[in-house]
């Protein structure tokens, strides 16, 4: 998953002003205790961030 598809994905589930707040502000356990950002700026795949995100957030399977 590119980047910029991640961010889209981000933004229709969260919208798009607090997909941004949401990646930089909530700490999650499946990410290791980081913020979705700091996933992200540590090397996970926005795939792997992505599916956390799925798991813990309750996104509907046909947008995973």
């Amino acid at each position: 998953m590119r980047l910029t598809v991640f961010w889209q994905q981000m933004a229709e589930h969260f919208g798009s002003g607090y997909a941004d707040t949401f990646a930089r502000d909530h700490v999650m356990a499946g990410l290791g205790g980081r913020t979705v950002q700091e996933a992200l700026d540590a090397g996970w795949e926005a795939k792997d961030v992505w599916r956390v995100v799925c798991a813990a957030m309750d996104v509907p399977a046909e947008k995973r």
